[in-house]
């Protein structure tokens, strides 16, 4: 649908993001390693974290040699790995966009709840539709949904800067983007889209995003603020009046 550029919103509570940072980091991280290793690497490090329902569910058991961490573990585990560039690429654009401010309004500790939770309810949502489901789910896509409907219920207001259809730069009001973003995700669950994506995965942190963001927000935190503060980079200084004239120290230019 579009590509996420640009946020103009300050951080109110935080200095620097380091969560989202550090999440960003392990993810490029990981698929770095995935890239670089053989395929049975690449194989073992799917089947051994990603999220298999049909295992979760007891209908099936992995393969001994597959079995790298507990079951339980898959929940979060396959949330950091990606299937290629792009698929890392889009997840982590969509963070770096949207979580910083999420990480402002929760707190560091409280966001890295929040960002497991939604990844964790994400695959249960995935699980609960396709139980016997025995192809591994991966991807950050659950948590990036609860980011993104934390965002629209925090920040609606704030403009976004995204590329339109892969190529039309706009800039739009959070509440249009991400609520068309968050309808398309239910949309595709009820029509069924693509199969390679697992849109229960997203409709889940959504789901999720939506009501922990409620409850570990910090309390000054409004829904739907109605004071956006502009970073200071982003600020234009203009006249008091149409007439007044700015001059510069070096004379005219």
């Amino acid at each position: 649908m579009f590509i996420p550029l640009h946020d103009a919103n300050e951080f109110r509570y935080i200095r620097v993001q380091y969560v989202t940072m550090a999440i960003i980091a392990v993810n490029v991280i990981v698929y770095l390693l995935t890239t670089l290793g053989s395929e049975d690497f690449v194989n073992a490090a799917v089947f051994g974290f990603g999220y298999i329902p049909s295992t979760i569910f007891d209908i099936a058991e992995r393969p001994p040699e597959m079995v790298i961490v507990p079951d339980d573990w898959t929940f979060l585990t396959y949330s950091f790995l990606h299937g290629d560039i792009w698929h890392l690429g889009g997840n982590m654009l969509f963070l770096w966009v949207f979580g910083d401010n999420v990480e402002d309004a929760l707190g560091h500790f409280r966001y890295l709840i929040f960002y497991f939770a939604c990844a964790a309810a994400g695959a249960l949502m995935h699980g609960l539709i396709a139980p016997d489901s025995e192809a591994p789910l991966i991807g950050a896509s659950g948590a990036i949904a609860g980011i993104v409907a934390a965002y629209l219920i925090l920040h609606p207001r704030v403009k976004v800067w995204v590329l339109a259809l892969g190529r039309i730069p706009l800039r739009l009001p959070a509440w249009i983007l991400l609520a068309l973003w968050i309808a398309f995700q239910f949309a595709m669950i009820f029509i069924g889209g693509d199969e390679s994506i697992s849109w229960a995965a997203h409709v889940g942190g959504i789901i999720a995003g939506a009501v922990l963001v409620l409850i570990l927000r910090r309390r000054p935190i409004p829904i739907a603020d109605e004071i956006i503060v502009t970073p200071r980079a982003v600020e234009v200084e203009r006249p008091a009046s149409p007439e007044a004239e700015v001059r510069s120290p070096w004379g005219r230019h």
